[in-house]
């Protein structure tokens, strides 16, 4: 049964367990295979797909009839779910679009900064069973937005060759211009180094398990990535009127994911707290991954009663979670007090898996903490910025001698020569 805590007996370390690295032999293998694939190219990437996901492919790309093949098979009621969300995710990051400007001073000086779409980006989509249209809906359409030229994605075949036809579908909708048939750290090497069929990239995307967050960490500075994604988390505030079927519903809606999972409740109500750790376990007994939710309750779950909601939002604000839901009367009172978070979700009619799948926001999030300093996924990911100046002659005599001067106190006598050597009579 999922432990239940006093928050003013908790020491900071107790708050959340999030002391979970790659083992030195993940870190090893993760190596062999960065250099193997930088090495051998797509002979490694089939060799490792044979290896790790049971099937040999003389092909790595998923050919437009696949892409027919699948949207063909698929329930037309479930398409229109796919273009529903895709539209929400699209009216959602649409928003996010900066706007180039250009700033004019007296004497001639012009100060300006414009977004440029990164040009080629890697998008990696774990299989856990099929590959998540979810995540490819949420991954791609921000980049398409943001005007990336060449998106590409990588996901593990299944055990017949084939990517799913969900997954096939939701890569249509979204607008991906490239879809390979591989995944783990071998996907990661072929994004950052480039095959023969797999083209180098500039930035790789997308969550996956250790090895996949490893390779991304080893090959961050030759390309850029989104973020060191970690285990699932959810933390749930919720006052005492709350019912506490649909609290251990969102709590093990986030422990099914991974058995490190973590999730967490936070409440003013003993009664509450003690009800839904029970509910809990009446729940699991039914749950299809209730092995993979069981090990994640016992190892990461908690519930902490405070006595208030001001003391509730103090856990929040130390804990730093992935998804926060606030399960009270008034949800908006308690949001500007949220300082660390990456998805709230307001409400009692508002769980995490609105997020995951439909509502619009972006559902790739800051775990571990990072909430504290990173954001969610967004258009910003798919884009970078550019100042620029402009001087006139008029505009540089006047300031000369100050930017020479300047310049010389850090011992940089060239660049002092540089302004001055414009100016001098």
């Amino acid at each position: 049964m999922m432990p239940i805590y006093d928050f003013d007996r908790l020491a900071p370390q107790e708050f959340l367990n999030r002391d979970i690295q790659a083992e030195e032999d993940v870190s090893a293998a993760v190596d062999a295979v960065l250099a193997e694939v930088r090495a051998k190219g797509d002979a490694a990437l089939r060799a490792y797909t044979e290896r790790f996901d049971g099937v040999a492919l003389d092909d790595l790309r998923v050919s437009e009839a696949e892409l027919d093949a699948a949207w063909s098979s698929l329930d037309p009621n479930f398409i229109e779910t796919l273009r529903v969300a895709a539209e929400n995710i699209r009216f959602f990051h649409q928003r996010q679009v900066h706007q180039d400007f250009r700033l004019e001073k007296d004497g001639g000086i012009v100060l300006g900064q414009r977004y440029t779409p990164i040009e080629k980006v890697g998008i990696c989509v774990p299989r856990s069973p099929v590959a998540f249209p979810s995540t490819i809906l949420m991954n791609v359409i921000p980049a398409k937005i943001a005007g990336v030229k060449d998106i590409v994605l990588v996901t593990p075949p299944e055990a017949d060759g084939t990517v799913s036809a969900a997954a096939l579908a939701a890569a249509k909708i979204a607008g991906a211009d490239r879809i390979f048939k591989v995944g783990g750290a071998q996907a990661v090497a072929a994004l950052a180094y480039g095959t023969e069929s797999i083209p180098k990239v500039d930035k790789i995307v997308g969550p996956g398990g250790i090895f996949v967050a490893t390779a991304k960490r080893k090959v961050f500075g030759l390309v850029a990535i989104d973020m060191i994604a970690g285990p699932s988390e959810i933390l749930v505030v919720a006052d005492g009127k709350c019912d506490p079927r649909w609290v251990a519903a969102d709590l093990l809606s986030q422990a099914e994911h991974d058995v490190l999972a973590s999730p967490v409740l936070v409440t003013d109500s003993r009664e509450l707290a003690e009800q839904v750790a029970t509910e809990i376990e009446v729940q699991l007994a039914r749950l299809p991954r209730r092995e993979i939710a069981r090990k994640a309750v016992d190892s990461n779950g908690k519930i902490i009663v405070t006595d208030s909601l001001d003391k509730a939002v103090e856990a929040v604000n130390r804990i730093a979670p992935e998804h926060l839901e606030l399960c009270v009367e008034d949800p908006f009172a308690l949001l500007p007090k949220i300082r660390h978070a990456g998805s709230i979700f307001l409400g009692r009619y508002t769980p995490e898996a609105l997020g995951d799948y439909f509502a619009g926001p972006n559902h790739t999030l800051p775990t571990s903490g990072t909430a504290r300093f990173s954001s969610p996924l967004s258009v910003d990911d798919f884009v970078k910025k550019s100042s620029y100046l402009y001087y006139t002659a008029e505009a540089l005599e006047p300031v000369a001698e100050r930017i020479a001067d300047f310049a010389e106190r850090e011992g940089l006598d060239a660049h002092a020569r540089s302004v001055t050597i414009r100016t001098a009579k």
